[in-house]
């Protein structure tokens, strides 16, 4: 799996933040005992920042990794139906099968089928839950050269409504 970087991590903590409340989001992350201390950061960035160290930048397997991932599947699950999940499923497949056995790198003939499929995920999660969020929940998702090709990439925006007939 990719790690964020630390403004990749302040944007996942303050789009969190906005669903659920700083508040019930940072009692949540207590609960959890993703901290020892109860004495709370004044903004999502700060405690984001929080977040990335306690956590190694999430490489580490300690609580605070744990509660952060926790709190962003329910964050981004909530919207998620399951006929999306199966479609997502499907296309997460397809992205798999590009990537070596090890999975530690993409098949170079397999590239354009990659950005591909990559482009159908994030156009399926943008419609639910917003390009930044799905933009980061796929590089949290990503082994590091998936991750890396989608930085490269520019965000997919949400499909604008159609426009009304004037007939």
């Amino acid at each position: 799996m990719a790690n964020p970087t630390g403004q990749e991590m302040r944007e996942a903590v303050t789009i969190v933040a906005e669903r659920m409340g700083y508040g019930k989001l940072y009692e949540r992350l207590v609960q959890m005992n993703a901290f020892v201390s109860r004495k709370r950061p004044p903004t999502p960035a700060i405690l984001a920042d929080r977040l990335y160290n306690l956590s190694g930048g999430l490489r580490r397997q300690v609580a605070a990794t744990i509660a952060f991932h926790t709190v962003w599947a329910e964050s981004i699950g909530r919207t998620i139906t399951e006929d999306h999940e199966k479609a997502l499923e499907v296309i997460a497949d397809r992205i798999n099968a590009t990537l070596t056995p090890d999975e530690q790198q993409i098949q170079p003939d397999k590239t354009a089928e990659l950005e591909t499929a990559l482009t159908e995920y994030e156009q399926v999660m943008v419609e639910l839950v917003g390009p930044h969020a799905a933009r980061l929940d796929m590089i949290l998702k990503a082994v590091t050269p998936v991750a890396d090709l989608l930085r490269a990439k520019p965000l997919t925006e949400a499909a604008a409504a159609p426009a009304a007939d004037p007939a």
